[in-house]
């Protein structure tokens, strides 16, 4: 499998963004479109109570292994969405340099969010991603 997006700069927009302003998908393409990745362990333990950065961890191990399960990696990601249970932008940010950190130089698409509220009890982080995979063979 070979990525089938193309991460696209726009020099007219402001640098400061830390991810691609748009993505495109080449045809032909599978796309693949995850749940919001929880900071669960293999028990349904939420992991890390009140540490943004341990639950955002937990988050993009368990993303990598749901995109691997449908074919997929961190660098076929053309879209992210991060949600984060707090009204305190500095845990957005701490958020948000684990996310970044774990793409590396694969900078897709995203929105962060501040929310009041996630599903599962002392969860403060999820992250719901949009893949594109072509098939080789």
């Amino acid at each position: 499998m070979t990525t089938s997006g193309r991460l696209v700069p726009v020099p007219e927009l402001s640098d400061t963004a830390q991810y691609a302003y748009a993505a495109t998908v080449d045809p032909p393409a599978r796309l693949v479109f995850t749940a919001g990745a929880c900071p669960l362990d293999a028990a349904g333990r939420t992991v890390a109570p009140g540490d943004f950065a341990g639950q955002a961890r937990q988050v993009l191990a368990n993303l990598e292994v749901a995109l691997a399960a449908a074919g997929a990696g961190l660098a076929d990601v053309v879209k992210t969405t991060v949600y984060v249970a707090s009204a305190h932008r500095p845990d957005l940010v701490t958020v948000w340099q684990v996310v970044r950190d774990a793409f590396g130089d694969h900078h897709p698409p995203s929105t962060l969010l501040g929310v009041a509220v996630l599903g599962y009890p002392d969860q403060l982080v999820e992250v719901e991603a949009v893949a594109a995979v072509r098939e080789v063979g």
